[in-house]
C-alpha cells in the first residue's frame, strides 16, 4: 500500500542554553534567520515578541508550515516547534542546525508524523468543497 505522509512535526525542549543567546529578539532572530537560510524552508512572514526584562517568542510562518521558538533565559530553556509538510529533510536540517547554534546540554524531542493517506481512509473522511 502506498503511504503519503502530510508532514513531520518536531517538538523539542532545549535545556542548558546560553541565556545571552536567547534573551533578546535581535540575537535570537539572527540565529534563527541563519538556520532558515541554510535549511531549505521558505519564510512567508515572521513575528517576534520581546518580554521584559528578557525572553522572546518568535514565530516563522513558512510556505511549508511553521517554526516557533519560545525562550525562558532565566531557566536557560527553549521550547521549539517545527512543522513542515511534505519531505522531512528541511525540518530535520533546521532542527539539527538549531541544536548546533544553541548547544543545549539536554534535549527532549518528540516527532509526530502527521496524517498518512491510510489513516485518512480509515476515518472515512470526505472532501469538503469551498463551493458547498
Amino acid at each position: 500500500m502506498w503511504v503519503f505522509e502530510m508532514g513531520i512535526h518536531i517538538i523539542a525542549e532545549l535545556w542548558g542554553v546560553d541565556s545571552d543567546k536567547i534573551s533578546r529578539v535581535e540575537l535570537l532572530r539572527a540565529v534563527v534567520d541563519r538556520v532558515i537560510a541554510k535549511s531549505g524552508v521558505h519564510v512567508v512572514s515572521s513575528s517576534f515578541h520581546q518580554f521584559e526584562p528578557f525572553g522572546v517568542s518568535a514565530v516563522y510562518l513558512l510556505r511549508e508550515s511553521h517554526i516557533s521558538v519560545h525562550t525562558w533565559p532565566e531557566y536557560s530553556y527553549i521550547a521549539l516547534d517545527i512543522f513542515t509538510c511534505g519531505a522531512d529533510k528541511a525540518a530535520l536540517t533546521a532542527y539539527q542546525l538549531l541544536l548546533d547554534e544553541f548547544k543545549p546540554t539536554s534535549v527532549e524531542k518528540r516527532i509526530i508524523r502527521r496524517v498518512d493517506l491510510g489513516e485518512i481512509r480509515s476515518h472515512n473522511l470526505t472532501r469538503v468543497s469551498a463551493l458547498e
